[in-house]
């Protein structure tokens, strides 16, 4: 069996050295991706719950100037009572 040279253990070492690097960067990528797609998943939870709300809102807001016309119903028809009492 023929020993190593000093030339091929350094060539070695950097391999190793690179395969190392190259792993730990894999494994970084991962994690960031894994986070990544957490939060874009939260992201998405919340505009899901956005988009209830909004619907909420828009519903509350369409029932509340519906309303709205009633009372400015009921206020002009008063009014125009009013007015007749006092024209009569």
């Amino acid at each position: 069996m023929e020993l190593l040279r000093d030339d091929d253990v350094d060539s070695l070492g950097a391999l190793e050295e690179r395969i190392l690097q190259a792993i730990n960067l894999v494994a970084r990528l991962r994690r960031e991706k894994d986070a990544a797609v957490a939060e874009r998943d939260a992201a998405l939870r919340q505009a899901d719950s956005a988009r209830g709300q909004l619907a909420g809102l828009t519903a509350e807001l369409d029932a509340l100037r519906a309303e709205r016309g009633q009372v400015r119903s009921r206020i002009e028809k008063l009014l125009g009572q009013i007015d007749s009492l006092s024209a009569g």
